[in-house]
């Protein structure tokens, strides 16, 4: 069995136990001389590179002894400070006071001090594991919005189990997305396991981790049952995408199975966990270091780099057009649902007469809208309507469906034309006179 792999991220403070040795948590604060001193020791003993550790350690106790800290007398500006300090040495370093035991006595709605700690089970549970969204979006593209990677060891665990369920529901789409730009990281038993859903059994991708203790692989001990290891997927990222959600980013797009779309992301690689002092200060240090087999780097303060650049919030409509584009070649009706998906995604608002539309057509009605049309069929949802040409219109929330109005040869709309890219149905409404 190989060893597990070190954790990432903002959730790797309850997937690793603290040091038992630096548990004891002091009744009154400590001096910043000597909080610093033992962030120092904590970073000798434990961080991955021994030499780069002396080094780090070294200059924070020579800044220690200067007097740099020595008017942080608030912990928080402290452990703002020392943040700061250490993040260009490894982006998971970060310096904070854990959260009380127990809540203080009715607490504002702004003292966060005030609040109680969550075990994470109940936290992961109520964020569905990761997973905020899983949905079919017009055209057949899966798209997966995740915030974090959840942790799992069988295939009975409520984050497994989620993550099956989730790659059900785009194990037909056409093309998946997958969106981590508000993703901070998680569990390295995720990435592989989600990598592996779009790789073959046999694909040497996976990050290796180097650690003091020996090397690790991110590689799954069960992969997903079923690769789809040719669907088109796409990965949307932000610099607010961090850790875990990096390591998925970054070994799709080095063995070429995924497009990368929006901005360079955070840059944190190197996992780790919590330690905490005996003055009460929790410090992550990065444990280890991946190394992907395929690049034989990693993406520590660099990010993984898009192959698509583009603000983030852009990003979605980019992969969903580019994933409808790559089905020009699917069967004449799933095309022509993509294209006509697509054109809707294209159009832009565009200034038109709503008069010559209005009015009933059959069971149906016309109306206006500040912004277009609605088109309401007796007791129906209405569908919203936006221009794409003269007399064709389409419908906003299922954009694969349209409006046509038709012109007798005087130029007056005397009927529309119902039309549905998915069933191949039109109908025919003439207008009451």
């Amino acid at each position: 069995m190989k060893a597990p792999a070190p954790a990432f991220g903002f959730i790797a403070a309850l997937l690793l136990a603290a040091s038992p040795a630096l548990a004891r948590q002091a009744e009154a604060p400590a001096a910043p001389r000597v909080v610093v001193g033992q962030i120092a020791a904590a970073i000798r003993d434990a961080y991955f590179d021994p030499a780069k550790a002396e080094t780090i350690a070294a200059a924070l106790e020579a800044e220690a002894a200067a007097g740099r800290y020595d008017g942080l007398t608030d912990p928080r500006d402290l452990e703002t400070a020392l943040t700061a300090r250490l993040e260009p040495y490894d982006q998971h370093f970060s310096v904070g006071k854990p959260a009380p035991s127990s809540p203080a006595a009715a607490p504002s709605s702004g003292a966060a001090s005030g609040l109680a700690p969550v075990p994470f089970p109940v936290v992961a549970a109520r964020q569905g594991q990761g997973f905020r969204a899983v949905q079919i979006l017009p055209g057949n593209v899966g798209l997966i919005e995740m915030r974090f990677f959840g942790d799992f060891e069988g295939a009975d665990d409520p984050a497994r189990k989620q993550v099956d369920a989730a790659l059900q529901l785009v194990s037909g789409a056409d093309a998946v997305i997958i969106d981590l730009r508000n993703n901070g990281g998680g569990s390295p038993a995720m990435v592989g396991y989600l990598v592996s859903a779009f790789v073959g059994p046999d694909a040497d991708v996976y990050n290796r981790f180097h650690s003091r203790e020996g090397e690790s692989s991110e590689a799954p001990a069960q992969p997903h049952a079923a690769p789809r290891v040719d669907v088109p997927v796409y990965v949307l990222i932000s610099g607010r995408t961090g850790s875990a959600a990096e390591a998925f980013a970054y070994t799709l797009q080095a063995a070429r199975r995924a497009v990368i779309v929006g901005e360079t992301s955070g840059g944190a690689a190197n996992p780790g966990g919590p330690v905490f002092t005996p003055s009460g200060y929790r410090i992550f240090i990065s444990t280890g270091s991946p190394t992907n087999p395929l690049t034989g780097a990693n993406w520590e303060q660099v990010g993984v780099r898009p192959d698509v650049a583009m603000p983030a919030e852009d990003a979605l409509e980019t992969a969903w057009k580019a994933a409808l584009a790559s089905q020009s070649s699917a069967a004449p009706a799933a095309a022509t649902e993509a294209a006509w998906v697509r054109e809707a995604l294209d159009a832009r608002p565009a200034a038109f007469d709503p008069a010559p539309y209005l009015g009933a057509y059959g069971g149906s009605v016309v109306q206006a809208t500040d912004d277009g049309l609605t088109w309401k069929n007796e007791r129906r949802p209405a569908w919203r309507l936006r221009p794409l040409s003269p007399d064709l219109f389409f419908d906003v929330n299922e954009p694969y469906r349209r409006i046509r109005f038709v012109r007798d040869e005087a130029g007056r709309v005397t009927a529309l034309e119902v039309l549905d890219s998915q069933t191949g149905v039109s109908r025919l409404l003439r207008r009451a006179a």
